[in-house]
């Protein structure tokens, strides 16, 4: 898998510092993404979800294992944080 594009939108809400958007191997596009700051954490991404009948939400997309999540969280906050400096 090649994460072939990053978009970041900046929303400085709290914790809630961005979106992002991810296009993989030029084909396959998963938006909505929320860039977090922890406060012991530092920065990780959340993916996309949706909220359950009874409250609780679930995520709509996610990677299956936490080496495919390191890669993700690593380029994402990489772009997040190009786009700070840019700003």
């Amino acid at each position: 898998m090649e994460i072939t594009e990053v978009k970041v939108y900046l929303a400085n809400e709290g914790k809630l510092k961005g979106y992002a958007t991810m296009v993989i191997d030029n084909c396959f596009i998963v938006r909505d993404m929320k860039i977090i700051k922890s406060d012991n954490k530092g920065y990780f991404v959340s993916m996309p979800s949706r909220r359950k009948k009874d409250g609780t939400f679930k995520d709509i997309v996610h990677p299956l294992d936490s080496e495919t999540r390191k890669q993700i969280e690593e380029k994402i906050v990489a772009e997040y944080k190009k786009t700070i400096e840019e700003a």
